[in-house]
């Protein structure tokens, strides 16, 4: 049994990564996954609806999970109904879009602060969890909502109290509710489609009543103000709709065509006939209120071939990019690290050989998942891997990992393998919440689009960042293993300290060719190589102190217990730079200021400073060193 437990780790790991690449099915009889392929234009990007409807969740909900405690992958991505039904996020953005009396009794809306709560007269009992709450629960007091808002804003963000920043978020959010109601037809209408036949066929009548009006001559009244009527309500849709839904037309540019179905609407009054586009939004929204699948899965099909023939491209990225949403490759990743992590602290107790070879077959299987995760974006986006905080976090784990399995092929010791679990582990774990801000494949401010630049000075800085971690983590096991258990001999103790100090090299020197880079793409920009921005202080800092570590070694300043101590204060500077400088809300590189990211910063930082701490107790203390 024992020489085979191996070939069972990697065949555990290898089903659960079948299991989340089987094919996506329809939850009825609806083709929802035909519809999760739809391609739209959202914040400059060309999307699935998949990923708008996800995104949109994250955004409403802060996790679009009913039961945060809940791991299961099927049933967390399900929104409850009041009538207890489990609604995927497509099924819900349908209803939101297309049957919005109904949607909008869905428990959807975090409220977290009392006092906002006070604002609606709801009392935490009332919402889902006690903290979400349907926009038929708020509705009615929503120009209260506006004007709390209105206060607020003009108070700078890092001044503003915790009733002040949840009314601008919830504000956000309902704002965000609204638009997307507004995409695609009018959320006031029970038959929008009977209306744009109506629309269609009083157009001609309706045109020359309105200019008649205009030159002061007889006129239809009744067919002037019905095409008024209209002309107002497209006119309020193109206002409001956040969804651009309809392709642009031949010749024109992908980037500047796509426009929301209020928008296709007023072009009507120009072409004189309603835009075919829209009419098929309109079938779909008709057939899925009356509840006629077979209709609603026609629609889908004749439309998909429709935008085949002038979107090829655009088709197949979101075919692909609704796959890549359904396999969740990090999700997976994070299970397989912890797997591997739980194997590395076995083997250093039992079945070290064979506990350590499954261990290590679970941290490449999750690696290479990762990578794929890794590529699939970089297809999706056409950038190098590194583009935002999100992406940045997976690169750093990825960095780390893949210096993590080069250390444990090389030694065969577990240290690699349990180094890689944490961090991979902690690093999908800090991109999960990134990722509640939206979608993650954003499109770049003008200053950072250069992919050569994001190829070189942001990859070489962030693989630094990655090795300090590294260097640190692996401090880390050092001191626990030395000090809360009898396994770290001699040998393994040197193995760690080579382990360190060649990963600290590795650091200084690509911390410091990025920083660098860095400096020339700031000059190119911004005309000026060094500005002392929190950023660029916070590089520099890491470069310093990598560099304070080596020299301490070299002179003798410091033995293995001291050259631990201040790779795991490594871990210290690199969140200051990777989180910290962001907190401060300031400078060329602020990406804005997060309270509860503060509060886990510094957990961290006194986490660190624990086990540095405990690290300086006599030797006496130490387990590890009562038995040599």
């Amino acid at each position: 049994m024992k020489r085979y437990f191996p070939l069972l780790l990697l065949l555990l790991g290898l089903a659960l990564i079948g299991r989340s690449l089987l094919p996506l099915r329809n939850p009825a009889a609806f083709d929802v996954v035909g519809f999760s392929r739809l391609p739209v234009l959202m914040n400059g990007r060309v999307k699935p609806m998949d990923t708008v409807a996800r995104t949109s969740l994250l955004v409403l909900c802060n996790n679009v999970s009913n039961d945060p405690a809940n791991s299961d992958p099927e049933r967390s991505h399900r929104i409850a109904t009041p009538d207890n039904r489990l609604l995927t996020p497509n099924e819900w953005f349908l209803d939101l879009m297309f049957d919005a009396t109904k949607a909008d009794t869905y428990q959807v809306i975090v409220i977290d602060n009392p006092d906002v709560l006070s604002l609606f007269h709801l009392q935490p009992a009332d919402g889902l969890g006690e903290r979400r709450y349907s926009f038929a629960q708020i509705q009615k007091a929503l120009p209260e909502l506006e004007r709390q808002a209105k206060l607020a804003e003009p108070v700078e963000s890092q001044a503003r109290n915790a009733f002040q920043r949840s009314v601008v978020q919830l504000q956000s959010n309902v704002i965000l509710y609204l638009r997307l109601k507004e995409s695609v037809v009018a959320s006031d209408r029970a038959d929008f489609l009977g209306d744009l036949m109506d629309f269609q066929q009083s157009l001609p009548a309706g045109i020359e009543a309105v200019r008649a009006k205009e030159a002061k001559q007889p006129h239809d009244a009744v067919a002037a103000r019905k095409l008024i009527d209209f002309g107002e309500r497209f006119d309020r849709m193109a206002q409001l709709g956040y969804v651009l839904a309809i392709p642009p037309a031949a010749g024109e540019s992908d980037a500047n065509g796509w426009r929301n179905a209020g928008a296709a609407l007023m072009e009507t009054f120009q072409t004189g006939a309603v835009n075919a586009h829209v009419m098929a939004y309109a079938g779909l929204a008709h057939t899925w209120r009356a509840g006629r699948p077979d209709e609603f899965n026609e629609i889908i099909r004749l439309y998909r071939e429709e935008l085949q023939k002038g979107f090829p491209g655009a088709l197949a990225k979101c075919d692909a990019e609704t796959r890549y949403n359904n396999v969740r490759p990090f999700y997976t990743a994070k299970i397989l690290y912890v797997l591997a992590f739980f194997g590395a602290l076995c083997s250093w107790l039992y079945w070290p050989k064979e506990l350590g070879r499954g261990a290590f077959w679970l941290v490449a299987l999750a690696w290479l998942l990762t990578t794929a995760g890794i590529l699939t974006r970089m297809w999706l986006e056409g950038r190098p891997p590194v583009t935002n905080l999100y992406s940045a976090a997976l690169f750093v784990g990825w960095v780390s990992v893949a210096f993590c399995l080069g250390l444990e092929y090389l030694y065969r010791n577990g240290i690699g393998s349990a180094a890689a679990g944490l961090i991979g582990f902690s690093t999908l774990l800090i991109a999960s919440y990134l990722e509640l801000g939206g979608d993650t494949l954003e499109m770049m401010r003008a200053v950072l689009d250069s992919n050569f630049w994001l190829s070189t000075h942001v990859l070489t800085v962030t693989a630094g960042y990655g090795a300090t971690f590294l260097a640190g983590f692996l401090a880390l096991i050092y001191i626990v293993r030395g000090v809360f258990t009898q396994s770290l001999d001699k040998a393994t103790a040197d193995t760690l300290a080579r382990m360190v100090y060649g990963i600290v090299c590795f650091a200084t020197l690509f911390s410091l060719v990025g920083t660098v880079l860095g400096g020339i793409w700031a000059d190119q920009s911004w005309g000026r190589f060094w500005g002392w921005d929190p950023k660029e202080n916070g590089a520099l800092i890491i470069v310093i102190w990598n560099a304070i570590i080596l020299h301490a070694r070299w002179g003798g300043l410091v033995k293995q217990r001291g050259l631990m101590c201040l790779a795991v204060f490594g871990n210290i500077v690199t969140s200051w730079s990777f989180f910290g400088v962001n907190l401060l809300g300031v400078g060329l590189h602020n990406y804005g200021f997060v309270e509860a990211t503060f509060w886990w910063l510094l957990a961290f930082v006194a986490s660190q400073l624990a086990f540095i701490g405990i690290a300086n107790l006599p030797l006496a203390r130490w387990r590890s060193f009562q038995t040599r």
